[in-house]
């Protein structure tokens, strides 16, 4: 929806059922604010450089050719000074909705604004004065920009002209990236990439340098139709340079950066994470990405501990404005595990393989809370049972940091043993905590399988349920808690075939079950015959 003129302010509204109208305010005979459509211009406070007046609202917005961004400079700025600019004060959004996750800074006093650049063709600068104290105010100009810029946030998009159209000859383009934070270094990932090609990148290519300039040390040149390598700054600043030359041109690039808590790669047993502020409202315009990735044999379950999005779409019920997803196999081509939004309380997630990747979208406007996340790494093991006892055996590899007493069932008495490459663990049902229950008009045996984790003074203690029926000898494996267990109390079916390599020592433990079952027939049978012979012998009497 067209932003809403109000003479002499701007009143902006957003879209539909995403957010509500911020009143301005009109002062009679002062005129300011509007639309600045031209490719360049420039645009001050009220009687600058006079004396703005008091209690003044003034908007601008400015729109450029699609395609393009804004870069907004000022060349004057003098507002009445607070700490937190509660009086007079300069606001930028990225963009035409009024949102706190479009605002790019608030700004007062006598220190200018930096050069901003948008993400996208709208840019908006909000001036508000007070019934007191007034000053000089500012001046600002801008221009559109068709490549290249100062980039500043969290995570963002940059591509090469007229992409994914054939680039421009004799184009130069030079995008800075700044971390909002100062101090967070800057990830940056190429999606696409085709560049004319030759032997050193003498024509066209595209320049990566670890710092706000050219004279940085440089990471890399890269032309040809081969995706530059995941680039990881050492500064909170990258320069991404394009050059082309008079001929021959290609597709061209498009990138992604991340900075600080935008993305993060977890390799930990368990973890936990959140959206960028949380709790407090995330920016608009992000794509972060946070990547599990677990030893190969192990499964990710994701717990969801808080969640609050912006909502479905209500017109196609979809999480079609800020949403969530997770992926199998740590990239974005894997498997979808699943998609959320809004306030919704997702259940837990556990991926096919030992990878995840989670993905955190959010576009122009209405922003909220955010999330978080924990998981667990659900240990590789194999549970079997006969009418008696249970058989537990788990890969040493999976658990090579631990001694053998730190998995037991039940009690720390009955800790693992280790038998070859396993760690196994064989108890009767008498034994080791167990206990008969019912469930689902089914008779059960009960017991619990510590495994802990921790470390020093941290206390990390992961608990699985271990169940058997022993009439149809059928067990089965639940992840009762991880890290912590308030959070974790979720159950899932853990029941897997052991490795290919270990089948020939199943098939042993297969038999040494039958011969227990012999064993308990055997048992039942001598019981009876003393029974009758006992019957006998008083007849006899």
């Amino acid at each position: 929806m067209e932003p809403v003129l109000c003479t002499p302010s701007l009143l902006f509204q957003s879209s539909p059922g995403k957010g509500t109208s911020h009143p301005p305010l009109c002062p009679p005979g002062i005129k300011c604010g509007g639309v600045l459509s031209a490719p360049s211009g420039s645009f001050s406070s009220p009687n600058f450089p006079g004396l703005y007046p008091y209690e003044t609202e003034c908007t601008w917005l400015i729109v450029v050719a699609e395609g393009s961004s804004v870069l907004l400079s000022f060349s004057h700025f003098e507002l009445e000074y607070h700490t937190t600019c509660a009086y007079d004060y300069l606001q930028v959004y990225n963009g035409a909705a009024r949102d706190r996750g479009n605002l790019l800074g608030t700004f007062c006093g006598h220190s200018p604004p930096p050069p901003f650049s948008s993400a996208w063709h709208v840019m908006a600068v909000v001036f508000r004065s007070d019934r007191h104290v007034a000053k000089r105010g500012f001046s600002a100009a801008y221009r559109k920009d068709a490549c290249g810029g100062q980039l500043t946030g969290l995570s963002g998009e940059i591509t090469s002209p007229r992409y994914p159209e054939s680039y421009p000859n004799d184009a130069e383009c030079r995008w800075s990236i700044g971390a909002p934070d100062g101090g967070a270094p800057l990830t940056l990932v190429f999606v696409d990439f085709q560049v004319e090609g030759g032997q050193g990148c003498g024509f066209d290519y595209v320049a990566v340098f670890d710092g706000p300039t050219a004279s940085a040390p440089r990471l890399g040149r890269y032309c040809g139709s081969a995706r530059p390598p995941r680039t990881v700054s050492s500064t909170p600043h990258l320069l991404i340079l394009f050059k082309s030359d008079y001929n021959i041109g290609g597709r061209g690039f498009k990138a992604h950066f991340y900075s600080g808590e935008c993305q993060e790669v977890f390799t930990a047993i368990k973890g936990n994470f959140s959206s960028p502020r949380y709790p407090n409202f995330y920016p608009n315009n992000l794509k972060c990405q946070w990547s599990i990735q677990l030893p190969p044999g192990y499964r990710v379950r994701i717990f969801f501990l808080d969640m609050d999005l912006e909502g479905r779409s209500s017109l196609t019920g979809g999480c079609d404005y800020d949403h969530v997803a997770a992926f199998d196999g740590g990239a974005e081509n894997g498997s979808l595990l699943g998609q959320w939004c809004g306030q919704e309380s997702p259940a837990p997630v556990t991926s096919p393989s030992n990878r995840v990747l989670l993905v955190l979208h959010t576009d122009r406007n209405t922003a909220r809370r955010g999330f978080s996340i924990t998981y667990v790494g659900v240990v590789p093991m194999n549970v079997s049972c006969t009418r008696t006892d249970f058989h537990i055996q788990i890969p040493v590899q999976f658990l090579a940091q631990l001694e053998r007493n730190r998995i037991y069932l039940g009690t720390p008495s009955c800790a693992a043993q280790v038998v070859g490459r396993n760690f196994k663990i064989h108890t009767r049902f008498d034994t080791c905590g167990a206990e008969s229950q019912k469930r689902n008009n089914t008779s059960v045996i009960i017991s619990t399988l510590y495994i802990d984790f921790s470390a020093g003074d941290q206390e990390d203690i992961h608990q699985y349920e271990v169940q058997c029926e022993p009439k149809r000898k059928e067990a089965s494996v639940t992840l009762i808690t991880g890290s912590d267990p308030s959070r974790l109390s979720q159950a899932e079916n853990l029941l897997d075939a052991q490795q290919r390599e270990e089948e020939a020592m199943d098939i042993r433990e297969v038999k040494s079950q039958d011969t227990s079952d012999i064993v308990f027939i055997s048992i039942c049978i001598l019981a009876g015959l003393l029974m009758v012979i006992a019957v006998v012998g008083l007849v006899l009497l």
